[in-house]
């Protein structure tokens, strides 16, 4: 079955430095039908305005995800982590017993574009953590690229987490397939662009949510950038 969440359904909320569209249940946007899916919790797809960010604030039991899509993002947490994340990079956070951080835009003309996703751990109370690679267009160019998965598996950050986040550019007759274990459930956000998943016509922004099949077929991408996330139930 494969039920989609077209973009302009998402949750919306303005504040002037940010711009941001929530996937799922979030802050002030409320919807009893998309309070996430499997461990998948939170998608927002967030723009920071010039010189503008998120305050120090903290958060516990979550692995945090940011990927970047243009313009660059200031990280600065309780651990000692202070780094910048450039597009093409994937960011870990593993929130665990409590972690503080902030996010900035440094830029005096540029938006920060980028994607924070939450997933839900397989164990709460670890002790908080952090990573940070990057993953070169050439990886995901025509397939998908795992960039996070628990035990850091084929060089992905680690994510302590029943999950696996892959990554993919697609154009023209660039096709991938993805096979799904017995029970597992899909997730697929769509960038940006175009793509043809399992048939179903997406548009940037929007999501298929899969259950019961048996793979993720991508195809007829134009410009497309995807994410893919393999779901415990």
């Amino acid at each position: 079955m494969i039920t989609l969440r077209k973009s302009e359904d998402r949750g919306h909320a303005q504040h002037g430095w940010l711009d941001s569209f929530h996937s799922f249940s979030f802050a002030d946007y409320y919807d009893p039908k998309h309070m996430g899916f499997g461990p998948l919790r939170v998608i927002n797809e967030d723009r920071i305005a010039p010189g503008t960010g998120f305050g120090t604030h903290g958060h516990r039991d979550m692995e945090i995800i940011s990927y970047v899509l243009s313009g660059r993002l200031a990280h600065k947490d309780n651990m000692g982590n202070v780094e910048a994340i450039p597009p093409g990079d994937v960011q870990r956070m593993s929130a665990g017993t409590g972690v503080m951080h902030s996010e900035f835009n440094h830029a005096a003309n540029e938006e920060s574009h980028f994607l924070q996703i939450w997933i839900e751990p397989h164990t709460r109370g670890i002790a908080p953590g952090y990573e940070q690679k990057t993953f070169a267009t050439e990886e995901k160019r025509g397939r998908l690229r795992l960039v996070a998965a628990p035990g850091g598996e084929q060089g992905a950050v680690h994510i302590s987490a029943n999950a696996r986040l892959f990554a993919g550019l697609f154009d023209g007759a660039e096709a991938a397939t993805l096979a799904l274990a017995p029970g597992r459930k899909a997730y697929v956000h769509l960038v940006r662009g175009s793509l043809s998943v399992n048939g179903q016509a997406l548009s940037g922004g929007d999501a298929a949510k899969l259950e019961g099949e048996t793979e993720v077929r991508l195809e007829a991408g134009r410009d497309a950038e995807v994410l893919v996330f393999d779901l415990a139930p």
